[in-house]
């Protein structure tokens, strides 16, 4: 069984948002369907997109698991986006989160240190 993912993220202000989730993901959006949205490929038919909804913006809970995590938080961070939380949970699996402008959140978590 294939598994896809087209993952919205409702935002206020789409120019604003899209430079900061280029920032986030460290690469331009892979295709633009329209006037009001862009989407990031972040593996194989595994996308997050931004559109344009302001009445909808700042309700989104996403996290993406990664075997590379302190790899990629560190080039976030490079990159300027500081995560607001970092959790460890009994299990030892870790979780770091950012918010964008609107409030959205974007977890990424991996397995123990």
């Amino acid at each position: 069984m294939a598994l896809e993912l087209f993952a919205g993220i409702p935002v206020s202000d789409y120019q604003a948002a899209q430079v900061w989730y280029e920032r986030l993901f460290g690469v331009p959006p892979a295709f633009f369907p329209n006037d009001t949205e862009a989407v990031w490929e972040l593996a194989e038919h595994r996308y997050v997109y931004i559109e344009h909804l302001p009445d909808r913006a700042g309700h989104a809970l996403h996290t993406l698991f990664v075997d590379d995590l302190d790899t990629r938080v560190a080039a976030i961070t490079d990159r300027g986006v500081e995560p607001v939380k970092r959790e460890t949970y009994s299990n030892g699996v870790r979780k770091i989160t950012y918010r964008d402008p609107d409030g959205n959140e974007i977890g990424l978590g991996g397995g123990p240190v």
